[in-house]
């Protein structure tokens, strides 16, 4: 993709470069083309290897004068921000490049008698000329570094729906499989019987659960606190169905719950230590979700279940990816003591 998108950028500059060395100088090849026309006292002596030579030492000034912009200024690169000051400073540079590269002609010319336009008003049209390069050089140059930032966010944009599709499917798929109704469904029938009130309290839990697995979040960040509200209409489930073998330490500053993280980000990694570690009377497990500093972590004892599978980390793989195209930051998983931990940044 990056090589397509460079040869389209080569030819581009090249048809620019080609355009512009013909149309600046379209009054000399339109005296050529018709000599005895009132232009010709304009450009006298004038002859068509003048014009070659003008032509191809513009073509390959707009040529150096591009690498220059790209070299110095990283045009090229869509992580670089190009303000005014850069803008200012690169046409400044473009200006000089230019005027000291048609000096530079001049010299070949009447040193090594290189063929080139002598006339008069050929040499007061240079600084003109000097000046429109500049501009459509700088000018282009902006053009493809926006053009360039633009596309690389509507990727990064698609991206970001995609893996958030992902998400809300793998949430929807975690939390309506069969084994999840099944569970939950057959502890609302118990608490039914043997605790009405309890029953309604699960009942409305489970409700808040749902919703918010199915709702659509538009803006992709939620605070922790919408997000630790869910988290423990989630835990109560899980705490009704393991009862005693199953605590959770939640150790959250209050001034931490205006930040942001991505939507079920802590569901995720609390059902992760849940699916995948042996919650019995003789290996209770305790979760531990504790935001300080910038970060928030979920950490548990290492207690893998007898037979059970390490799993593909598909969530976690997804929530990564999530974090590094919403905020460009990296998620840690530390696995140390006995103990796996994951760090996420809040925002």
């Amino acid at each position: 993709m990056k090589q397509i998108v460079n040869n389209r950028y080569l030819l581009v500059v090249n048809a620019i470069a080609i355009m512009v060395a013909f149309l600046t100088h379209f009054p000399e090849l339109i005296t050529l083309s018709n000599p005895y026309s009132s232009d010709g006292l304009s450009f006298p002596g004038m002859h068509w290897a003048d014009v070659g030579n003008e032509v191809l030492f513009t073509y390959i000034s707009l040529l150096l004068l591009f690498f220059l912009n790209e070299t110095l200024f990283h045009f090229n690169s869509d992580m670089v921000s190009i303000g005014w000051k850069k803008m200012i400073c690169a046409f400044v540079v473009t200006w000089v490049v230019s005027n000291l590269l048609g000096k530079c002609f001049v010299y070949l010319h009447q040193h090594f008698d290189i063929p080139a336009i002598d006339a008069m008003l050929h040499h007061y049209l240079h600084p003109l000329r000097d000046f429109l390069i500049t501009c459509i050089v700088t000018g282009s140059c902006y053009f493809f570094h926006q053009n360039r930032k633009s596309r690389k966010m509507l990727l990064e944009n698609q991206q970001l729906r995609t893996e958030n599709i992902i998400n809300q499917y793998e949430a929807l798929k975690s939390q309506l499989n069969p084994h999840m109704l099944f569970n939950s469904l057959n502890t609302l029938y118990l608490l039914i019987r043997e605790s009405p009130d309890k029953a309604r309290h699960y009942l409305e839990e489970l409700s808040k659960v749902m919703r918010y697995t199915l709702q659509d979040n538009e803006s992709h960040s939620v605070t922790l606190r919408e997000e630790m509200d869910f988290v423990k209409s989630y835990m109560y489930l899980l705490q009704v169905r393991y009862e005693e073998n199953l605590q959770f330490d939640i150790r959250i500053s209050p001034e931490l719950l205006s930040r942001k993280l991505p939507p079920m980000a802590l569901q995720l990694l609390i059902e992760n230590a849940v699916k995948h570690n042996e919650i019995s009377n003789r290996r209770p497990l305790t979760v531990l979700v504790k935001a300080e500093g910038d970060t928030v972590e979920v950490s548990n004892p290492l207690q893998p279940k007898r037979g059970g599978t390490a799993g593909m980390g598909i969530g976690l793989a997804n929530l990564a990816k999530r974090y590094q195209l919403l905020y460009k930051k990296e998620v840690s998983v530390q696995e140390e003591n006995n103990r796996f931990t994951v760090i996420l940044p809040l925002i």
